[in-house]
């Protein structure tokens, strides 16, 4: 049997030569690392989108206007202003209603920019949790697709040594080393995606955080000025 040269032990040539399903798993893994990094451009661009138009928000609100013209001003575009700013929009939206229905009592005048606002905030939560269970589940399925792929490569490589009559290291590398480039690209996926959900979750739950605290200040300001 010839040595192996290092051509046919670069890489590529690995891939091209190796067995067909261990072909298929690269592949399913190679599409698993494209769509998580579409998920991870797109969602550090929107997360990061919704901390400037957050940011931007409260400081337009903790100036001490008028309500009411803020609630007319966000009305008017309200998808370009924020998830925080439909949060206010909601709760204002209820009371402005409540108060011109004749509610006097303040339970009464509170409960629906309550309700309205906890069921905005739930919804907005659930915008920018979209695609994390993905990245989560390609973190923890990658190394194990991977591992499957190494797995075959390997018992596909000793199955055909079973009909030689020596077993030698250059006839077994190419096999286990097609077979590790399995393993490989499933870290490759898996490390990434991992990385970025944990990111993404941390800056949610601070958004979160502040959403929920606007919400409390906010029925604080109109308990105020119904009293």
């Amino acid at each position: 049997m010839q040595p192996t040269t290092p051509e046919e032990m670069s890489i590529i040539s690995l891939i091209i030569n190796a067995s067909l399903p261990v072909q298929i798993i690269m592949l399913i893994l190679v599409i698993i690392s494209v769509l998580s990094w579409t998920y991870i451009i797109s969602k550090r661009i929107a997360l990061k989108r919704a901390r400037n138009q957050t940011r931007d928000f409260e400081d337009s609100f903790w100036k001490g206007g008028d309500l009411t013209t803020l609630h007319q001003s966000i009305a008017q575009n309200s998808e370009q202003e924020g998830p925080l700013a439909r949060i206010f929009e909601a709760g204002m939206d209820e009371f402005l209603k409540a108060r011109r229905n004749g509610v006097k009592e303040v339970n009464a005048l509170l409960e629906g920019p309550n309700r309205a606002m906890r069921a905005t905030y739930q919804r907005e939560l659930d915008a920018m949790d979209s695609n994390l269970n993905f990245l989560a589940s390609a973190g923890s399925v990658s190394p194990y697709i991977g591992l499957l792929g190494t797995v075959w490569g390997i018992m596909h490589s000793f199955i055909g040594l079973s009909g030689t009559a020596q077993a030698t290291l250059a006839a077994v590398a190419p096999g286990i080393a097609e077979a590790l480039i399995a393993t490989a690209i499933g870290l490759f996926a898996a490390i990434p995606a991992v990385l970025a959900y944990n990111h993404f979750s941390n800056d949610i739950d601070k958004l979160a955080s502040r959403f929920d605290s606007f919400i409390d200040e906010f029925l604080n300001i109109l308990q105020r000025q119904v009293r």
